[in-house]
């Protein structure tokens, strides 16, 4: 059992960067995979992340400009954004998921804990 709390999102012109933040509370923080997740509007929900044990995964989308970090003592999940580009724009969902699930991070019907969301804007 986790809570999840996102902030960071915000307004940004292309190519600028953002850093995400998700704190979570509660019991076995560190058994979870972990993940980010996106949902343009009028579109479902998407992967864009995941770690686990230091383990990371990305969506092609987002390899080489994202990269997903943990610190287990500060229950945080973190998510810098670079070389941001219009299509990015989407709400940001923080997710946990039990361990097993992260050999398919990418199927947010696994992950039983999101938070609230984030909004990011990348302007043109």
């Amino acid at each position: 059992q986790v809570q999840l709390v996102e902030s960071g999102g915000g307004s940004v012109q292309a190519g600028g960067s953002l850093k995400l933040s998700c704190a979570a509370s509660g019991s076995n923080y560190r058994t979870y995979c972990m993940a980010w997740f996106r949902q343009a509007a009028g579109k479902e929900r998407e992967g864009v992340a995941a770690i686990y044990t230091g383990n990371t995964y990305y969506a092609d989308s987002v390899k080489g400009r994202f990269t997903i970090s943990q610190d287990n003592a500060k229950k945080t999940l973190y998510l810098q954004m670079n070389s941001l580009k219009p299509e990015d724009t989407a709400m940001y969902y923080c997710a946990a998921a039990a361990s097993f699930h992260c050999r398919i991070w990418y199927n947010r019907a696994g992950f039983a804990y999101w938070g609230q969301g984030t909004q990011v804007t990348v302007a043109s």
